[in-house]
């Protein structure tokens, strides 16, 4: 079901298809995260490494993995044998597919068009599962986090970094200014896909952060559960275990 924004005409897409719309901007997909985040998405998930097991030859499967940014700085730390990325837009997985090309042998990774709540691999076979700004547009981000510990195996670890709102009160207003009136404006110019950027903010804002989050985290299975929030809380970086 489709709903519009109270200040727009624009129609938004629901969270059911909310894949279909990162396929319209995929061709521009990666250099609007880096222009609207100001090139901080890079450093988030080189940050989002630091959390890896202390173990090598890892097996890495990324969620949503979209065009395999993830994928490529796990990759680089050399502790990853073998990678599976999984998305539904098909769109964003050939561009995925065309990156890796360019810096990994072909047989390191594989790309699957699946749902990131469905994920079609068997029980304990992943070292680290991680997932970069895409749990919040799923429908039910708690089945997504049951998958996650199902695939994962024991030891294993699961690396999420989603946005979030930062705690102070005059950064949090800068922030939702710029969500809500300058992003969909610089985004829907630059894509062609307004309506993209506005999903984007609605999800955002409505999605739990923090305590809650990391309470959506245990209650899945997942122990020792730490968030680490980055750029003054604008985005977090959650880790748990699977024992």
């Amino acid at each position: 079901m489709e709903y519009k924004n109270r200040m727009t005409s624009v129609k938004i897409p629901s969270k059911k298809t909310s894949w279909k719309i990162f396929n319209t901007i995929a061709r521009r997909y990666d250099i609007l995260n880096h222009l609207l985040s100001c090139g901080q998405d890079i450093v988030w998930r080189k940050k989002m490494t630091r959390f890896l097991p202390q173990r090598e030859e890892l097996f890495h499967l990324d969620l949503a993995t979209g065009t395999a940014d993830v994928i490529l700085s796990f990759a680089a730390t050399g502790k990853i044998k073998t990678a599976i990325g999984i998305d539904m837009a098909s769109k964003m997985l050939h561009l995925g597919r065309q990156k890796i090309a360019g810096y990994h042998p072909e047989n390191m990774v594989t790309f699957i068009s699946a749902d990131a709540a469905r994920i079609p691999l068997k029980r304990n076979c992943a070292d680290i599962v991680t997932m970069a700004f895409g749990i919040r547009n799923l429908e039910n981000p708690y089945t997504c986090l049951k998958e996650s510990y199902r695939v994962l195996k024991p030891r294993g670890r699961l690396i999420i970094l989603e946005f979030s709102l930062p705690s102070n009160s005059w950064i949090r207003a800068l922030y939702l200014f710029y969500f809500r009136h300058i992003l969909p404006v610089i985004g829907g110019i630059i894509s062609g896909e307004k309506q993209a950027y506005l999903y984007l903010n609605r999800t955002v804002e409505n999605f739990p952060y923090g305590a809650e989050f990391i309470s959506l985290l245990q209650q899945a299975g997942f122990t020792h559960v730490v968030a680490c929030p980055v750029s003054l809380g604008i985005a977090t970086i959650y880790c748990g275990n699977r024992e």
